[in-house]
């Protein structure tokens, strides 16, 4: 998007919001925005199969009065006229709606003053060559993937004069290539800069995991091997902690993973460090109220849990502070430490056991437990005095992370990835997590 156009959007979004303070009665609001200008080119074979570019964006009205709140939604186009029209239709709704509804005990209103503004400038492929650039590295190979890129903008105000806007260039590319016995090679590329060297080096990694999958596959038996982790599956485990971990709600209603850890009565590997971290710039630090979250907050330190993701509504309810966190108190920019081992002793450390490049299918088996269940998929192999020996059988494991990020924790890789948010539901997400990899012992395989 050319500055000129971005510029006009954060202009009308003022304007609305300016629009909104003038017409404001015994009452009070909060809008959030979503925008963006995204190019999507789907592939699959080397070949396109759909392009395309989106103009989207909606804006999200909630009105709040005597305890009372309810929300609209609507399109967001830049045109002032065209937006004000669809606001004020919304805002008559809600007044009437409103006083119908019942009272929320725990409804937390705009408060404070704080304001920021972010613009993420990056150097993205040009909308006429992504798909030679894409293509040129994997023309010969059965390459399926994604190409999502462009600027998303997310903004808030509220009638207690908060006000916030970010705007970010960012592209993902989340890709597949298959041999022709239908294994696969799975990755991610992503960022803000193209950066043609780094795409090449990813393919020619890719092509060289694909040689070792068409080795015949080798089927292993229930139970537990040693195991290495790849960022990439780092990342799925780590994403479990959204859900039922290290919100403040889900502890003190009884559904944390974590809440052993909470009690004090189990505790992690010392060498297990997890925190928030916006210092990336990869996604704000606004949340839906405008507060700002720290741009770094420690989780969990030396295996130790020592904070939670607490929001207002949480604080309110339970006579917490709050730290920012959305109102799902999930991970939004998490980060694992990394730990010693390097990228040339992976293999050599693990000897006899497992290389895992990817999980799916991740679900709470025992959550009280902290047990997770979830498969193999894309790149797993078997390996046998230090190097790879076949590819395997896709597995089901069910373990609990008391084991694999406590006891059996043998040690992380002394490097990170990024490994990207790439869903595309209602609009594109943003950020994602730094993950090291990870060896662990005894890693418990059930099918």
């Amino acid at each position: 998007m050319k500055h000129e156009e971005l510029s006009a959007l954060e202009v009308s979004f003022n304007q609305l919001i300016d629009t909104l303070l003038d017409k404001k009665e015994d009452e009070q609001f909060t809008v959030r925005l979503s925008s963006e200008r995204s190019q999507f080119t789907r592939f699959n074979h080397a070949k396109v199969r759909q392009t395309g570019c989106v103009a989207d964006g909606w804006i999200e009205l909630t009105l709040m009065q005597n305890q009372r709140s309810s929300s609209r939604q609507f399109p967001f186009t830049g045109n002032w006229e065209e937006d004000w029209l669809l606001a004020y239709q919304a805002l008559q709704e809600l007044r009437e709606e409103l006083p119908q509804l019942p009272v929320d005990p725990y409804l937390v209103l705009p408060s404070g003053t704080n304001t920021s503004r972010e613009v993420h400038s990056g150097n993205l492929l040009a909308d006429e060559v992504v798909v030679p650039t894409v293509l040129e590295q994997v023309a010969e190979l059965d390459f399926t993937g994604i190409y999502a890129g462009g600027v998303v903008i997310k903004a808030y105000a509220d009638s207690s004069g908060q006000k916030h806007w970010f705007s970010t260039d960012t592209f993902t590319l989340d890709y597949s290539i298959f041999t022709t016995e239908g294994q696969a090679v799975k990755g991610t590329f992503a960022g803000s800069d193209w950066n043609y060297e780094a795409y090449a080096a990813k393919i020619s990694d890719a092509k060289r995991q694909l040689k070792l999958l068409s080795r015949p596959v080798k089927e292993l038996p229930r139970g537990q091997y040693k195991t290495y982790f790849a960022p990439a599956a780092v990342a799925d485990l780590l994403a479990m902690l959204s859900w039922g971990g290290v919100s403040e709600a889900d502890l003190q209603q009884g559904g944390s993973a974590l809440a052993l850890l909470w009690r004090k009565e189990k505790q992690l590997s010392n060498a297990f460090f997890v925190k928030e971290n916006f210092q990336r710039g990869l996604v704000p630090r606004f949340n839906e109220l405008g507060e700002m979250a720290a741009p770094e907050l420690p989780l969990i330190e030396k295996g130790v849990l020592v904070n939670t993701l607490v929001s207002s509504r949480t604080a309110k309810e339970y006579q917490k502070t709050a730290n920012g966190a959305n109102s799902y108190e999930s991970l939004r920019a998490p980060e694992i430490n990394p730990g010693n081992l390097r990228f040339e002793e992976i293999l050599p450390s693990l000897d006899t056991g497992l290389y895992v490049s990817n999980l799916h299918y991740l679900n709470w088996s025992d959550r009280p437990t902290g047990r997770i269940t979830g498969m193999t998929r894309y790149a797993c192999f078997w390996v046998e005095g230090g190097e790879i020996v076949a590819p395997i059988e896709n597995l089901r494991f069910d373990e609990s992370l008391y084991r694999f990020w406590g006891e059996n924790l043998v040690d992380l890789t002394n490097f990170q990835e990024f490994v990207p948010e790439v869903g595309t539901y209602e609009s594109r997400q943003l950020g994602g997590s730094m993950d090291p990899g990870m060896m662990v012992n005894n890693f418990t395989y059930t099918l």
